[in-house]
């Protein structure tokens, strides 16, 4: 390990602690030196390979904070575990990689962050939204060229989304949240896919419309589609937020975005690999009209050929949950994962995990993937 590129907390810690990035506020490291553990965190922002990071684990680490750019495979969980590791946890609430059967075979308990990160990231969604219908990014670049001449009314005209219909693929937490700022907000109509429905959205979203009504408005409606094809097919703007597996894997392809209005909107704040983005940049390519935004890429931090060229396309470096509150908010979870798993303590069962974020949290670990298959006790209060 390049003592160069590490910096070291708490050093007489009995425990050892690898973190692959640095990571914000000082919270998430009270948690790590209050478990008596010994700090390492690695200061380069390149982002680490598997040889990188078992060299850093070394023969000595009882858990590792990871991010999810990196790779985490067998041969990373059996030099943990080699390591005399116990714990794991990414510093995201998503985990495609990480393979957590692998992590189950070796022992050891596979964290995340969820919680803190979806009204973050649905305020992203509606951000991209709307920089896309409006012609956000396209007309700053024509501004600042110099190329501003005066008001004309056929300048950068958009796409006004009020009152129309909004399409979500993956209607948990972030879609969810998502889909209520869109209805509430601009009152569109709702149509989304989901492998199970969503009962407590369909019924806000109908609570609003008999309020609409009682208010002398036109009510909005929630429709669960029983196909993806149909959302493409009715929405205005379809926003992705299904996770990211092998039947998801360019999830919206040639095919699919052909079933789309010349003149909708996709985004896109989930995972890059949910579209096939040659596809995509050829579909925008042919479709002017058509727009896009996008928050992640599939080949991350890599862009396909022909996409930052693109006009009608919104893109930005994957900031969809960046606010303070929220990415601190994610080291400290990760860091109160693999701090209780060391300290012994049980599983947290409840989804509300914001005690957490407290200065006295609940004697827990908040959130383990595979505490069920590897048999982990449950917080009991």
């Amino acid at each position: 390990m390049n003592s160069d590129s590490w910096k070291r907390y708490n050093a007489e810690g009995s425990k050892r602690v690898v973190v692959t990035k640095q990571l914000p506020g000082s919270l998430w490291l009270k948690r790590l030196v209050d478990a008596d553990c010994r700090v390492d965190v690695c200061t380069s922002t390149d982002v680490l390979g598997v040889d990188e990071i078992r060299n850093a684990i070394g023969t000595r680490c009882d858990a590792v904070l990871g991010q999810l750019t990196e790779d985490w495979n067998d041969a990373l969980f059996a030099a943990l575990k080699s390591a005399s590791g116990k714990a794991f946890s990414n510093v995201a609430v998503g985990y495609d990689n990480v393979d957590v059967e692998a992590a189950s075979r070796h022992g050891i308990p596979v964290g995340n962050t969820p919680g803190v990160l979806t009204e973050t990231t649905a305020q992203m969604a509606v951000a991209l939204t709307f920089a896309a219908a409006r012609c956000i990014g396209e007309a700053e670049r024509f501004l600042r060229a110099g190329k501003f001449n005066g008001w004309l009314m056929t300048l950068f005209l958009g796409e006004l989304l009020w009152r129309k219909t909004v399409g979500v693929i993956g209607a948990g937490r972030i879609g969810s949240a998502y889909a209520r700022m869109m209805v509430e907000g601009h009152k569109t109509n709702l149509i989304y896919y989901s492998p199970h429905p969503n009962p407590n959205l369909e019924d806000d979203i109908a609570a609003y419309a008999d309020f609409l009504v009682s208010r002398g408005q036109e009510p909005v409606f929630c429709t669960r589609a029983e196909t993806l094809e149909d959302v493409l097919r009715q929405a205005d703007c379809v926003s992705l937020h299904a996770v990211l597996d092998k039947s998801t894997h360019h999830l919206i392809n040639a095919e699919r975005l052909a079933l789309m209005k010349e003149n909708a909107i996709l985004v896109n704040t989930s995972r890059g690999p949910l579209i096939d983005e040659v596809a995509l940049v050829e579909h925008l390519r042919k479709h002017p009209n058509f727009r896009a935004a996008l928050d992640v890429f599939e080949d991350e931090p890599e862009l396909k050929p022909g996409l930052s060229e693109l006009d009608n396309v919104v893109i930005v470096p994957h900031i969809a949950s960046a606010t303070r509150w929220t990415r601190e908010g994610m080291a400290t979870l990760a860091a109160s994962n693999v701090s209780g798993i060391l300290l012994g303590y049980p599983v947290w069962n409840k989804p509300d995990v914001s005690p957490f974020l407290e200065d006295n949290p609940p004697m827990a670990s908040p959130s383990i993937i595979n505490a069920k298959a590897l048999g982990l006790t449950s917080f009991e209060k």
